[in-house]
């Protein structure tokens, strides 16, 4: 690109942005590699479409086992055993109510990237 200029490339529009009301990025900070293998890792366990699904119907509320298998139609036993792999991801976590336990996400970030992902896919 010969002849370009840093005053030829155009500043970033409010309505360029991706996400409303998030700060345009700066230049990529370099992170510590524990801090990009355990990054890695929340990925990986937010990849399964059921533990997307799981963390969309948490977004709003907490929600109980028998809530997520009749909002999601799939068996209490692989809801159980995504919910596992989100606890241990430290992306949910559940608080027992006598014979029950509600099941919360640990931050709204963690909605934010799910939300972000899909309504990503829907836009193409």
């Amino acid at each position: 690109m010969a002849g370009v200029t840093a005053d030829a490339v155009p500043e970033p529009s409010v309505d360029d942005e991706h996400s409303p009301g998030r700060p345009a990025p700066g230049p990529a900070a370099i992170r510590p590699r524990a801090t990009l293998v355990a990054a890695g890792e929340l990925l990986r366990a937010l990849s399964a479409p059921v533990r997307i699904a799981i963390v969309l119907q948490l977004r709003d509320s907490g929600r109980c086992v028998h809530e997520l298998v009749d909002a999601l139609g799939v068996t209490q036993p692989l809801i159980s055993q995504h919910l596992r792999v989100l606890k241990s991801a430290g992306v949910v976590d559940g608080e027992r109510h006598g014979r029950e336990v509600v099941y919360r996400l640990v931050d709204e970030h963690l909605s934010h990237i799910v939300l972000d992902a899909v309504t990503h896919v829907e836009e193409e």
